[in-house]
C-alpha cells in the first residue's frame, strides 16, 4: 500500500512557479537526489522501498512537494540513512562529519566523554580544555532553587574567591531583566548575552565561583565553554524543594504560571539531567540541612581543586 501524502505540485511546473519553491524544500530535494545517487539507486527503486509513489518522490526531489514527516522517514529508511541526514543536520553535511558520526555511533557515555575531551585537546587553544584554569574556577549548575546562590556565596568566601551570579551579569550587559530580554529580543539574543557574560567572567577572573542560569546547559556552545574552563558542580534537589525554595524567595511565578507547575518542573529536570550529569561533581542539597550541605560540599570541592580540607 502506497503511503498517502500531499505532494501535489508537478515537477514539470512552469519556471515562475518553480521560482516560488521554498529554499528548504529545494535543498531537501537536492539531498534526496544526492543520497540516491550515492547509494546507486534509481528513483523507482527508492519509491518502491519507501512505499511511496514515484510521482511523490519526484516532487520531493524537485522541491515542489511538502512531504509529511512519515514519508520522509520512509524515504530515509529506503536510502539507509538517518532522518537527520535527509533533513540536513550539520553533522551530516560532509564526508568527514559522517565518518566522525560513524566512529561515535553506539558508544557509551564514558567513551563519548573521553572522545570529546581528546578532541578539545586536539583542537588546541581555540577549543582546548583550560586544565589549569579549571582548577581555580568553580561553576555551579542546576535549576533555580538548588542552592547555587546561597551555597555559592559561602563557598566563594571559604575559598577566598570572588562570587558572581551570571544572570546578574547578563542583565547588566543587556540593560534589562532576563524576562525582558526574552520578551523584547528573543531566545537567540539571550544566548548571545549569556555567551558574552560567560566569556568575560572567564577572562576577568582567574579564580571565581560562578552561579550559572539553570538553562545554560541548553546551549551546547555555552555549556562546552563552561566545561572547558571551569570545574562544574551540579547542585541537585528534589522537585518539591526547587519549587518551595523559589517560592520562599518571594517568586510565585512558577506556581502561578501553570496548574501543572510541578509536572512541568519534573519534565525540565528530566530533560536537562543528561546535560547536568556532565558536571565534575553532583551534590544533592535536599539530602541534609544547609549547614551540613555546605560542610560536605566544601570538602568535596576542595578535593576536586586539590586544596587542603
Amino acid at each position: 500500500m502506497v503511503a498517502s501524502d500531499t505532494l501535489t505540485v508537478n515537477p514539470s511546473a512552469p519556471a515562475e512557479e518553480a521560482e516560488e519553491r521554498h529554499p528548504f524544500l529545494v535543498a531537501l530535494g537536492e539531498r534526496v537526489r544526492n543520497l540516491r545517487s550515492r547509494k546507486g539507486m534509481t528513483r523507482k527503486a527508492v519509491a518502491i522501498a519507501a512505499d511511496v509513489s514515484e510521482r511523490h518522490l519526484a516532487n520531493l526531489e524537485y522541491g515542489t512537494g511538502n512531504a509529511s514527516i512519515l514519508v520522509l522517514l520512509q524515504v530515509a529508511q529506503a536510502l539507509h540513512c538517518s532522518l537527520a541526514e535527509l533533513i540536513g543536520d550539520v553533522s551530516t553535511s560532509s564526508p568527514e562529519w559522517l565518518l566522525i558520526r560513524e566512529l561515535l555511533q553506539g558508544r557509551n557515555e564514558a567513551d563519548l566523554r573521553r572522545s570529546r575531551l581528546q578532541l578539545a585537546e586536539l583542537l588546541g587553544a581555540s577549543g582546548g580544555v583550560d586544565t589549569q584554569g579549571r582548577l581555580a574556577r568553580v561553576a555551579l549548575i542546576g535549576l533555580r532553587g538548588a542552592g547555587k546562590s546561597t551555597l555559592g556565596q559561602r563557598l566563594a568566601d571559604d575559598l577566598g574567591f570572588p562570587f558572581i551570579e551570571l544572570s546578574r551579569q547578563i542583565e547588566q550587559f543587556a540593560g534589562c531583566s532576563i524576562s525582558e530580554i526574552h520578551n523584547l529580543y528573543g531566545a537567540n539574543a539571550y544566548r548571545r548575552y549569556e555567551r558574552r557574560a560567560l566569556e568575560e567572567a572567564i577572562q576577568i577572573y582567574p579564580e571565581v565561583v560562578i552561579a550559572t542560569p539553570g538553562g545554560l546547559v541548553a546551549d551546547s556552545a555555552n555549556f562546552n565553554l563552561l566545561l572547558q574552563h571551569c570545574t562544574t558542580v551540579w547542585l541537585q534537589a528534589d522537585a518539591s524543594d526547587h519549587m518551595g525554595r523559589v517560592a520562599a524567595q518571594g517568586d510565585m511565578r512558577p506556581m502561578a504560571a501553570s496548574r501543572e507547575a510541578m509536572e512541568d518542573l519534573k519534565r525540565i529536570l528530566e530533560g536537562r539531567a543528561a546535560f547536568y550529569s556532565k558536571a565534575d561533581l553532583a551534590f544533592n542539597t535536599s539530602a541534609q540541612p544547609l549547614e551540613q550541605s555546605f560542610t560536605l560540599l566544601r570538602r568535596q570541592v576542595r578535593e576536586l581543586l586539590h586544596l587542603p580540607a
